[in-house]
């Protein structure tokens, strides 16, 4: 396999080209410019034929011929590259990006971006039409920021390797859980390098736009890092809960303890609650996430109004979880209870907990479900059966 195959393949397989874009890649070429202090920064791939712009700042990316590229030579050397004048160097003098055809580059530095499996598939490029001073500090956080690029690919090739496990094992819990131990494993290491990586910029950076730039990177680690373990929690449950009674009513006042400073105990009216057999945790939890929704989920600017409670239908009990938000439609119901789904994308979550509430309710023998609440909003209910039966 030549060089240019094994980048085409490594680059088609974190599926940059056609996707939507990056915002951590942004954030990251963002960060790059700032700690470089010049205008323009990008994230260049490098396929058998093209030179890919999948991310940039300062400029508007493009794809073009791999001859013009100037990163094509760091690509090939594996090396980076950074230079005072790009137009005093006998590789670069009659290079498109310098001689004004495409742009006129004088400050120019790029750094390999290198997979775990070795293969070099593109570069983060900064650069200037000024001329100054290269830096051991700039050559320096542009490393650390192009190890960054690699482990933000690493992160959703890895995120959607599981869900598509998820999806094919679905009726597999025990193989399904071993998987996403791994897998959260992989993704949870260079998420702790970004992690470091960004606490050491934040102490290298003073001014206030990069400092800015540092904390959106830092939330969007947060963010990954509550997805993985959501999903984890997802592919865990629906394990044989077990076979203890447990009081529904004594479970709910615990989740509401939780939920406090999230929602107010008097804007959840609780009425009896049943008996039931099974895990208490993994039951509290279904009940906490259905009530943190019913809050969440409410329309803006009106107070939550939560309602619990529970009716006896043929030898099972329905609990039922009533809210005030805008409702679900019809065609979208079961939707809600894929993994990862987000209806309503301005209500924060990940869109695993109702996933993990179905999981966790068909494995105690019940059934989940979400229908119209008469006046307006939901009602999501599970049925599980009696203590007694």
């Amino acid at each position: 396999m030549t060089d240019g195959e094994a980048r085409d393949r490594s680059i088609a397989a974190y599926g940059v080209l056609d996707g939507a874009p990056r915002r951590e890649l942004d954030s990251l070429v963002q960060l790059a410019a700032q700690v470089a202090g010049v205008p323009f920064a990008a994230v260049n791939l490098l396929s058998s034929h093209s030179q890919h712009q999948v991310a940039t700042s300062g400029f508007d990316g493009a794809d073009s011929p791999i001859d013009h590229s100037m990163c094509r030579l760091v690509v090939e050397g594996g090396k980076p590259i950074m230079l005072e004048d790009a137009g005093d160097d006998v590789r670069f003098a009659h290079n498109p990006w310098t001689t004004g055809e495409i742009a006129d580059v004088k400050y120019y530095g790029s750094h390999p971006l290198t997979t775990p499996a070795g293969v070099t598939i593109g570069t983060l490029c900064v650069f200037d039409d000024r001329s100054h001073e290269v830096t051991p500090q700039a050559a320096r956080g542009l490393a650390q920021l192009a190890d960054r690029v690699v482990d933000v690919l690493e992160l959703e090739l890895a995120s959607r390797r599981l869900n598509e496990v998820n999806a094919r094992l679905s009726t597999s819990n025990e193989r399904l859980a071993q998987f996403a131990g791994q897998v959260s494993h992989d993704l949870k290491n260079p998420l702790t390098s970004i992690s470091l990586s960004l606490e050491t910029l934040e102490l290298d950076v003073d001014e206030p736009d990069q400092l800015d730039t540092v904390a959106r990177a830092r939330r969007g680690v947060d963010r990954m890092t509550d997805l993985i373990n959501n999903l984890l929690e997802f592919a865990q449950q629906g394990q044989a809960p077990g076979d203890d009674v447990v009081d529904l009513a004594v479970e709910m006042q615990s989740a509401l303890d939780d939920l406090t400073g999230r929602i107010p105990r008097e804007q959840v009216v609780v009425g009896e609650l049943p008996l039931v057999r099974g895990d208490a945790g993994q039951l509290r939890s279904v009940l906490m996430n259905l009530v943190d929704n019913a809050a969440k989920f409410t329309v803006p600017g009106e107070e939550p109004d939560v309602e619990v409670d529970s009716v006896p239908i043929d030898g099972h009990h329905r609990v039922e979880v009533r809210d005030r938000g805008r409702g679900i439609p019809e065609e979208k119901r079961e939707r809600v209870f894929a993994p990862l789904a987000r209806l309503d994308k301005t209500v924060e979550g990940s869109g695993i907990g109702l996933a993990t509430c179905r999981r966790i309710v068909e494995a105690h023998g019940g059934r989940m479900g979400v229908e119209d609440r008469e006046g307006g909003g939901a009602v999501f209910w599970f049925e599980l059966p009696r203590a007694d039966a």
